[in-house]
């Protein structure tokens, strides 16, 4: 690739990243981009990898400076999410065409019903505070590790009502634990999809810089301005990837 595209993929990495640490659909931006420049869908999806692995390190290392980390619960939800992602990646590195478009957007409407309903019943924990129904949060995890490393595109709104709705977590919370899970998963995934295919490292590593910028972003946004700027960004990022998918 020209370096010219590695720029404009690395901008749009920034733009990625923020979305992808406050609430998800940053790889929206991302693989439509590359496979715009030419880039084969699998080789994109898998490329896209390196820069969220990159996002995420960025994300956790932000997040425990603020004195946001659970490293003990974390891992062992990433573990069961990377049961899932070895599956998901298998099958990823074949994926063609946009078939799964109407399925993705159902999940997403679905995810949208279960953010805004009810979250005047869950209850705000504490740093002090265990998460609740555990066993339930982790089969979850083993399915949306699944997607993960199927596609990764809109991962985060999978992630963000297992660990809200179900296990209760606030959602400054749940961005600390989803970034965690999914850098974890993503090392799986990414160790899949170059076992398999030729990814382009340079340019992965030119989005990758990008996304760090932007999930450092996201990182501390979040903890600045919590719980209510998070739901804006998730309900705007919601509406907009379903529109996406339904109708473009």
């Amino acid at each position: 690739m020209e370096f010219w595209q590695i720029l404009i993929l690395a901008l749009v990495g920034v733009a990625a990243g923020w979305l992808n640490v406050m609430a998800g659909g940053g790889s929206l931006l991302t693989v439509p981009v590359m496979l715009f420049m030419g880039i084969p869908g699998p080789v994109a999806n898998g490329t896209n990898r390196i820069a969220i692995l990159a996002q995420n390190i960025t994300a956790v290392t932000a997040f425990r400076r603020r004195g946001y980390s659970d490293f003990k619960l974390g891992l062992s939800l990433a573990a069961a999410a990377s049961l899932g992602a070895v599956g998901g990646a298998s099958l990823g590195v074949h994926l063609e065409g946009e078939w799964f478009d109407r399925v993705l957007a159902l999940v997403m409407i679905a995810v949208m019903v279960l953010m805004a309903t009810g979250h005047d019943k869950v209850k705000p924990i504490d740093g002090d505070t265990e998460a609740n129904n555990l066993t339930a949060g982790h089969l979850l995890m083993v399915g949306a590790g699944f997607w993960g490393g199927f596609i990764q595109i809109g991962v985060g709104f999978i992630l963000m009502p297992i660990l809200h709705r179900v296990m209760h977590l606030d959602l400054v919370r749940v961005n600390m634990h989803k970034v965690l899970i999914v850098l974890v998963y993503t090392v799986v995934a990414l160790i899949v999809f170059s076992s398999q295919l030729e990814l382009l490292w340079w340019t992965g590593l030119g989005l990758a810089v990008g996304n760090s910028i932007g999930g450092w972003l996201g990182a501390h946004t979040t903890i600045s301005h919590g719980e209510t700027l998070i739901r804006r960004v998730l309900y705007l990022a919601l509406s907009a990837f379903i529109v996406k998918l339904l109708f473009f």
